[in-house]
């Protein structure tokens, strides 16, 4: 399908390192093919496999989904302390006691801006008696230890793949222990 050099289409090599096949395919649907500009296999992907890296390059056209439009980008509040009697009456009292503000002004406002002010109110009193809500931060599946075996296997791979006849193989299974 597309013009490439013999080594970008292999996706195995046989142990003895002469032999080469094509075993290793991306599936598309038809009414997607239109959409595949290029595929190619990678034989310098390290995958602990003896398969190639095989990467097709797509194009997708994306429509804006009605979520991402309606996102919620502001101030999240702790709603769990309301779960807290002492914390609850709190918040309680100032929003009564806010409310009880809001009423002494003009019915000839408008409607917008005493909107925002109940808007402002409820905000306040929610940060000041409840807090912000903390995001979770997740720690990356990476760490020094695991890069650390990575060089280790490399250098075994490397070594092997320049003098096949000694016995580097042993030291490979080793690194992925």
């Amino acid at each position: 399908m597309f013009t490439r050099r013999n080594i970008h289409k292999y996706t195995w090599t046989s142990p003895d390192g002469k032999t080469h096949n094509r075993i290793d395919h991306i599936l598309m649907d038809r009414r997607w093919l239109s959409n595949v500009l290029n595929v190619r296999s990678f034989k310098g992907a390290d995958c602990d496999t003896d398969h190639y890296l095989v990467v097709a390059k797509v194009r997708e056209r994306l429509a804006v989904s009605k979520q991402a439009a309606h996102r919620f980008d502001g101030e999240r509040f702790n709603l769990r302390k309301l779960n807290e009697l002492e914390v609850s009456k709190q918040y309680q009292i100032e929003i009564t006691n806010r409310f009880a503000a809001l009423e002494n002004l003009s019915d000839d406002e408008d409607i917008n801006r005493a909107w925002d002010n109940i808007k402002e109110n409820i905000k306040t009193s929610a940060k000041e008696n409840l807090g912000l809500q903390v995001l979770k931060q997740h720690e990356p599946w990476s760490d020094e230890e695991c890069l650390g075996y990575l060089d280790q296997r490399k250098q075994a791979k490397m070594q092997w793949v320049q003098d096949p006849s000694q016995s580097n193989v042993d030291n490979l299974n080793n690194v992925r222990r």
